[in-house]
C-alpha cells in the first residue's frame, strides 16, 4: 500500500501542534507533510519532534503558500499532489490590526493556491478549511452555517479577507470534497488552561489584573460573545475530517449556548481575585479611550480593534456540527465550565512574555 500523505498548513501554530497528533492517531498509515515558511523550519522541526510520533511521521517541508505550486519545485509538488489523501489548510494571518495587502496576500492567495493544490491532487479525499464564525462580519441575529454572503460590511481586513477565502472555497466544493470549519473565538485548553499567547479574550483578563482598584464593568449584557476551547476545537475538526457525512458541510465549531461579554467579564474576575464589577464603562468611551497608549496599557493592553466584539449582537447556528459532532460523541463545553483551568493558566504565567502578543515583545 502506497503512503497516505496529509498535508497541512499553519505549523507550528496553536490549533495545528495540537492536531497533527490527533490526526496520525486516527490513522495509523498515515504521515503528516507540515508546510512552513523557510523561516519556520528549525523551530518547526524543534515541534515536531516533541509531538507524539512525530520523530517519525511527521516531515517538514518549506514552502510558502502565497507562490505558485507552494513555493515548491515541479518535481516536489507533483510528488506530493501524487500521495496526498487530506488537507488541513489552517495557515492565516489572525490579527485584527492586520494591513489589507498582507491579509489579501496570506489569507486569500495563501487559500486559492491551497485550492488549486488540492484540484491537482489525484487521491484526494478531504480539504479541511478553517475559516471562522466571524465570516458573519457585521450581521447581527442568527447566522446560519449555509450562509455566506449576505451583504454584510466587516470589522477590520482580517474578517473581509478570510470571508473572501471561504468564497473561493465554496466554488472549489464541485470538484474538490471539502469541510469548512468555522471556529468562534479560541482560548486555551478546557482542561488545563494552556494556550500559546494571551491576546483576545485574554485582554479582559490582563485588564482585571492592573486594575488594583474598583473593576470596570467590560462588555455589553445584550451582547454574546462567543469562545470555544482549543480542545474541542481539534477534536471537531478530527472528527468531521474522518466523517464522510461532513463532506460538501459547512460547520460552526461555536457554543450553541454563549453567554455574554458581560457575563464573562464578571465570571473571569470572581475567579480571578473574587472581584465583581463595580461600575461600567460605555462603549464609545472605551473604544474612544483606547486611541492612546497609556490607557490601553491600564486595560490590560486592550487593542481598540477588539471592542467591537464586546459588544456585537450575533449568534451563530450549529445545527450542521451538532449532527456530525454528535456521532462522534462531542458537544462544545460552555465557559462557566472551563474558566477554572483558563484562569489559573493565566495566574500561573501573566508575567511570561513569551504568551504576550507579538507586537508587545
Amino acid at each position: 500500500m502506497g503512503r497516505r500523505t496529509i498535508l497541512l498548513t499553519g505549523f507550528p501554530g496553536f490549533i495545528g501542534s495540537r492536531l497533527i497528533p490527533k490526526l496520525l492517531a486516527d490513522d495509523a498509515e498515515a504521515e503528516l507533510v507540515a508546510l512552513v515558511e523557510p523561516r519556520m523550519q528549525d523551530r518547526a522541526r524543534q515541534a515536531a519532534a516533541a509531538l507524539p510520533g512525530g520523530a517519525d511521521r511527521v516531515s517538514i517541508v518549506a514552502g510558502d503558500i502565497t507562490r505558485r505550486r507552494l513555493g515548491l519545485d515541479a518535481a516536489d509538488y507533483d510528488d506530493l499532489t501524487g500521495r496526498t489523501v487530506a488537507v488541513h489548510h489552517l495557515a492565516a494571518v489572525y490579527d485584527l490590526a492586520v494591513g489589507a495587502e498582507l491579509a489579501e496576500l496570506v489569507n486569500v492567495t495563501g487559500t486559492e493556491n491551497v485550492v488549486r493544490f488540492c484540484r491537482d491532487c489525484s487521491a484526494l479525499e478531504r480539504h479541511n478549511y478553517v475559516s471562522t464564525a466571524y465570516t458573519a462580519g457585521m450581521r447581527s441575529g442568527l447566522v446560519r452555517e449555509a450562509e455566506l454572503a449576505a451583504g454584510q460590511t466587516f470589522k477590520n481586513h482580517y474578517e473581509s479577507t478570510k470571508f473572501a477565502a471561504e468564497v473561493l472555497v465554496r466554488m472549489s466544493l464541485d470538484d474538490v470534497p471539502t469541510t469548512i470549519y468555522r471556529p468562534a473565538i479560541v482560548v486555551g485548553d478546557s482542561r488545563t488552561g494552556e494556550t500559546q499567547k494571551f491576546d483576545g479574550p485574554y485582554y479582559m483578563l490582563r485588564t482585571i489584573s492592573a486594575t488594583k482598584g474598583p473593576l470596570p464593568q467590560i462588555g455589553n449584557p445584550a451582547a454574546l460573545f462567543n469562545t470555544v476551547p482549543v480542545d474541542f476545537v481539534v477534536d471537531a475538526i478530527a472528527a468531521g475530517a474522518r466523517d464522510a457525512g461532513a463532506a460538501g458541510l459547512t460547520l460552526h465549531l461555536t457554543d450553541p449556548d454563549p453567554v455574554s461579554s458581560a457575563e464573562i467579564f464578571a465570571l473571569l474576575a470572581r475567579e480571578y481575585d473574587g472581584r465583581v464589577p463595580s461600575f461600567r464603562v460605555p462603549t464609545g468611551v472605551l473604544d474612544r479611550a483606547l486611541r492612546y497608549a497609556p490607557v490601553r496599557r491600564m486595560y490590560g493592553g486592550t487593542p481598540r480593534e477588539s471592542v467591537v466584539y464586546l459588544n456585537h449582537p450575533v449568534r451563530f447556528d450549529t445545527t450542521n456540527a451538532t449532527e456530525v459532532l454528535g456521532r462522534h460523541g462531542l458537544r462544545c463545553p460552555r465557559f462557566p465550565e472551563y474558566v477554572g483551568p483558563i484562569v489559573a493558566f493565566f495566574k500561573q504565567h501573566e508575567d511570561d512574555d513569551a504568551l504576550r502578543p507579538a507586537h508587545e515583545r
